[in-house]
């Protein structure tokens, strides 16, 4: 009725685990192969997410740094076309300004002379009455100016020394001094006119008169005149080129 019963062997544990290990490793490889997959479909996303972004940020800094330096070199580019231009003009204008400044200059030189000689008329028509009236009330004064004159000549006697005068004031300086009068050889000449004399001593002559006197001394005046003026008055050509700068 029974059948013989016959005895089960369980294969030994390590095999179990072996076949187990297996079995899950089959199994995992599709999910890692899933994984790998995926990570590296990310990296290669994020990559050209990454280069997309930094070339749109490249783009805008290199525009803007190109704004920056166009702007830059526009300006310099303008300034220099300025200051081109501005040479220009002003070299074109350079030779009427330079004709108006010279002809400036030589109109005030012009008028500065014509000015210093009616000073210097003026005071040697004053200095002529001043000398006249002088003369007149005491022409003996002429005798003051003979002795200069005489100091400047070689030595000589009062009897060798001649001064001619004109005959008007010889006669008064006669009537006022005559002591003097008789120390020198006076002669009267009618060519002098009054306040002129002349001197001869020791064969030379000089001139002893008020005329060449008072003209040295207006040459001096005028000279000192011309000295001021131009150390006081401003040089127009100046003025004008720091008005035009």
């Amino acid at each position: 009725m029974f059948e013989q019963a016959r005895p089960h062997r369980f294969p030994p544990l390590s095999q179990v685990r072996s076949l187990v290990t297996t079995t899950e490793a089959g199994a995992a490889a599709p999910v890692a192969g899933q994984l790998q997959a995926a990570v590296a479909a990310g990296f290669q996303e994020g990559l050209a997410k990454g280069y997309q972004e930094g070339l749109a940020s490249g783009r805008e800094a290199a525009l803007e740094q190109g704004l920056r330096e166009g702007r830059q070199q526009g300006r310099q580019q303008a300034s220099a076309e300025a200051r081109r231009e501005g040479q220009a003009l002003l070299e074109a204008l350079a030779t009427p300004l330079e004709a108006m400044l010279s002809a400036l200059k030589n109109q005030r030189a012009e008028y500065q002379s014509a000015q210093r000689k009616e000073v210097v008329e003026l005071v040697a028509k004053v200095a002529r009455q001043v000398i006249r009236c002088e003369l007149a009330l005491q022409p003996t004064q002429l005798l003051a100016l003979v002795d200069e004159t005489i100091a400047t000549l070689p030595p000589a006697r009062d009897e060798d020394i001649e001064v001619f005068l004109n005959p008007e004031e010889l006669a008064q300086i006669r009537e006022l001094d005559p002591a003097r009068a008789e120390r020198l050889q006076l002669r009267a000449d009618a060519a002098l006119a009054p306040g002129e004399c002349r001197v001869r001593a020791a064969g030379r002559e000089a001139d002893a008169g008020c005329k060449q006197r008072l003209t040295a001394c207006m040459e001096q005046i005028e000279q000192q005149l011309g000295a001021s003026e131009e150390d006081s008055l401003p040089d127009a050509d100046d003025d004008l080129l720091r008005a035009a700068a």
